[in-house]
């Protein structure tokens, strides 16, 4: 078998003779209830490329017999040959460390949207060979530096985050809540910022912007990415 959906199944668990199935390229488990360290079977899929597991409650503390017993971990140790991870509306209030791993060396898609997350952390950077990244709808006012690591990413999803910007005098005390490293350091030419309490002129007067805007104007293909890329009315802002 390499491709098994087991989504909008109400499941509250998943049985440990899934770590069997050696040659499992694709597994869906969407929409289900599963709670953090339901996942643990996975570790065991050496050949998985695309795991799906939005719209479960793999972030939320679990309820413990023994209060005095720790949590358990919401994810388990990814495997090394995924592509594709999805983990949208989990509750996560933080990147789970399982996913910013050195050795997710072929991870090209990424998301985590409808979650409850701040901010990324620096682990960020190890996801060398990541394109496409979907942050939607979280609590997210800034990025790390680090996202200038992502050498390769080419679409960043930011709708709906809580991106401010009061003033574009950046200084140590009010940073600049998008680093300049994502806009010369990567080949970004997607980037959404709807629904963020910003401007498109602000966002112009972002350190690093042109570069952004010089790659944009470079692409005269308007369906790269789903978007009319050569638009300078950029980002999803006003």
């Amino acid at each position: 078998m390499r491709t098994l959906d087991l989504s909008k199944n109400n499941l509250g668990g998943l049985g440990s003779r899934l770590a069997q199935l050696s040659n499992l390229k694709s597994f869906n488990c969407d929409s289900n209830r599963l709670p953090a360290g339901s996942l643990a079977p996975i570790s065991a899929l050496k050949a998985l490329q695309t795991l799906s597991a939005g719209g479960n409650k793999l972030g939320k503390p679990v309820k413990m017999d023994n209060p005095s017993r720790p949590q358990p971990e919401t994810l388990p140790s990814l495997p090394k040959s995924l592509k594709q991870l999805k983990l949208d509306t989990n509750h996560f209030s933080s990147v789970p460390p399982q996913i910013c791993n050195p050795s997710l060396v072929k991870l090209e898609k990424l998301d985590l949207s409808f979650n409850l997350l701040a901010t990324l952390p620096s682990g960020i950077g190890y996801l060398a060979s990541l394109v496409d990244l979907n942050l939607d709808s979280n609590c997210i006012v800034s990025l790390p530096d680090e996202v200038g690591k992502l050498k390769k990413l080419k679409a960043l999803s930011l709708r709906n985050n809580q991106i401010r910007v009061d003033s574009t005098v950046f200084s140590e005390k009010n940073p600049q809540p998008i680093p300049s490293t994502l806009f010369t350091d990567t080949v970004v030419v997607d980037l959404n910022l709807h629904g963020n309490k910003m401007t498109n002129t602000q966002l112009n007067e972002f350190e690093g912007f042109n570069a952004f805007l010089e790659r944009r104007t470079k692409i005269k293909n308007k369906n790269v990415y789903g978007g009319a890329l050569t638009d300078l009315n950029v980002c999803g802002l006003e």
